[in-house]
């Protein structure tokens, strides 16, 4: 095992004010226990679960209440004994106050496990078991990123890592938690960092601490004196050197490549505390259902330690820590460089959550006021990853979010170390938040555009395909329905002719046409004025008269229309004289 001593092995950093004697004298305290617990079905990056149980069901400590449909999300279980009570909304750690479905579980006083397993023989456990077991226990990175652990270690796996990081840095100040985990958990650290060696194929595992946890160090050293393959190292106490990529370069000299993983340069990194996780998961079958956190910060009455279960209350754990002074101004989740505001003491504690702090308005309210940029220089100095963060702020501020990304926001770490030595007090690391927070939105927009248009010229092509199909459907059905073409007619032969030339009878058969009769000649016409007499239905008797006879029958001639009389005009004269007195007589009468 080897014992290094390094000094700044990267650019930047700074030396804020620790505060970290509040709490790294005290043990852990595993006293606490809730009455009521929230399990969000919904995580910090949005992605929502399914919840296994309905209310009015009892559940067990351990017993899985929640699943996601993707491998991506952890699996959320009960962290308490109790019943569930309610499903609804809930309040949840984002800034904005947004309200979320959450399981509502009351707890009893029965602390005990749901099932109780056997530690399980670890020398015959495999690197696939250990990555199932991993998974179904639902265990995250513990250092804030909240990433599932069981997706790290195939991927360690696939890309043929061959170094293990544990991260002990913990540079925050007022934290400690990891500092008490390792002082008083060294063996189960140690025997997970060997279950993550084994399942990843990773041939070392190196320890790095900082070398003002002198306790921790030591805890450590002589945990893994016995392993040849576990290193534990000192690193220097400067901010950020728990972030993964200040550790990494310090511990192995490699730098991540921008925009890419540990994986690339075959190095994987994991808090101590999930270390100690997984030595849970795989010996136990126990699930992460609680963690350590520092509860700490002047506005706290009894600043200390508290293993707490997942899903309590800020209030509870509060109160159980003596309380909250009067002067507390601000409560955040985390340090309070890279920690998050507490919008309500109502909301619950996460898997990534590794301190509590209530500070008081000396320790947050600046006296100076925001003033404008002097190009000092001060933030290109203690920025760890080489960034110019007053070119960053002075984009961001006009919504050039294009240029804030060609000069590398994205690689930006959100330590706050160039809002610490600001003298003009800017607010530098909300720049850059805002900056990352747009262009992850319009990456979004963007990539939606393109699948919205790739969808739409899909859609395109699949109709033309189907009219196309369809025409050429149409067609052969009509190819099929069209009748077969009429054999040709053969010439007609003339009804004068007399002979014909003789064929074999099987040809002249098949290819002769009949010969059509001569048509008889048509009888003469009878004259008009002879009178066809109708005949009816011949009798008996008259059936026996000869078709010669019939045809003798005579037709007497009609008579000649007499001549019309001449006319009389006297008469006519006559007839008017003698109808004229009538026609006077009967006006008389109507006059009278």
């Amino acid at each position: 095992m080897n014992l290094l001593h390094l000094r700044r092995p990267f650019s930047g950093g700074v030396h804020p004010e620790s505060f970290k004697s509040l709490t790294n004298d005290k043990h852990i305290d595993r006293g606490f226990w809730p009455r009521h617990v929230y399990l969000s079905l919904q995580q910090r990056n949005g992605a929502r679960l399914t919840p296994l149980v309905a209310v009015g069901d009892k559940v067990k400590r351990g017993q899985l209440v929640a699943v996601s449909r993707s491998d991506r999300v952890a699996p959320v279980h009960s962290s308490v004994n109790g019943i569930v009570t309610a499903i609804t909304a809930h309040i949840t750690a984002h800034p904005a106050r947004v309200k979320s479905d959450t399981i509502v579980i009351r707890a009893n006083e029965d602390r005990s496990w749901g099932e109780l397993i056997t530690g399980a023989n670890l020398a015959t456990v495999d690197d696939e078991t250990i990555i199932e077991r991993v998974s179904e226990a639902g265990i995250v990175g513990l250092g804030g990123a909240g990433f599932p652990t069981g997706l790290k270690l195939r991927s360690a796996k696939r890309n043929q890592v061959d170094t293990v990081i544990l991260n002990g840095g913990e540079c925050e100040p007022y934290l400690t938690s990891d500092d008490l985990t390792m002082q008083e958990y060294a063996a189960e650290i140690i025997v997970g960092a060997r279950l993550i060696l084994k399942a990843s194929g990773a041939k070392r595992v190196l320890i790095g601490i900082e070398d003002n946890k002198p306790l921790a160090f030591q805890a450590m050293f002589y945990a893994a004196s016995e392993d040849e393959d576990i290193h534990v190292q000192k690193v220097p106490s400067i901010y950020p050197m728990g972030s993964a990529k200040q550790l990494i370069k310090t511990l192995t000299g490699k730098e991540v490549p921008k925009g890419g993983s540990s994986n690339q340069i075959g190095v994987l990194v994991n808090n101590i505390a999930t270390s100690r996780a997984v030595y849970h998961a795989v010996r136990f079958r126990r699930p992460l259902v609680t963690r350590v956190i520092t509860v700490s910060g002047k506005g706290i009455g009894e600043p200390r330690n508290v293993e707490v279960p997942v899903g309590t209350p800020v209030n509870e754990i509060i109160a159980y820590c003596g309380g909250m002074s009067q002067e507390t101004e601000r409560l955040i989740f985390g340090g309070p460089m890279m920690g998050q505001v507490i919008s309500s003491p109502h909301v619950p504690v996460d898997k990534t959550v590794g301190g509590l702090l209530a500070l008081t308005e000396d320790e947050v309210v600046n006296s100076h006021q925001h003033q404008e940029c002097i190009r000092c220089g001060q933030c290109v100095r203690a920025c760890p990853m080489g960034l110019m963060p007053f070119q960053l702020a002075a984009h961001t501020r006009v919504s050039d979010f294009a240029m804030a990304k060609e000069l590398g926001v994205l690689s930006c770490l959100s330590c706050g170390a160039c809002s610490y030595v600001c003298p003009s007090h800017i607010p530098l690391v909300q720049y850059f938040m805002h900056a990352k927070g747009a262009i992850w939105a319009n990456h979004q927009q963007e990539k939606k555009s393109a699948r919205a248009k790739e969808l739409t010229e899909a859609r395109k092509q699949r109709l033309e395909k189907e009219e196309a199909e369809k025409q050429a459907a149409k067609k052969k059905k009509a190819a099929q329905k069209k009748p077969a073409a009429r054999p040709k007619r053969p010439a007609r032969q003339s009804a004068s002719a007399e002979t014909v030339v003789a064929e074999p009878t099987a040809v002249a058969e098949l290819t002769a046409a009949p010969q059509r009769p001569v048509r008889p000649a048509r009888p003469a016409r009878k004259p008009r004025g002879e009178k066809i007499q109708a005949t009816a239905t011949p009798s008996a008797a008259e059936a026996e008269v000869t078709e010669t006879e019939k045809e003798t029958v005579t037709v007497s001639p009609r008579p000649a229309r007499p001549p019309r009389p001449p006319r009389h005009p006297r008469n006519r004269m006559k007839l008017e004289a003698v109808t004229q007195p009538e026609e006077v007589t009967a006006m008389e009468g109507n006059n009278d």
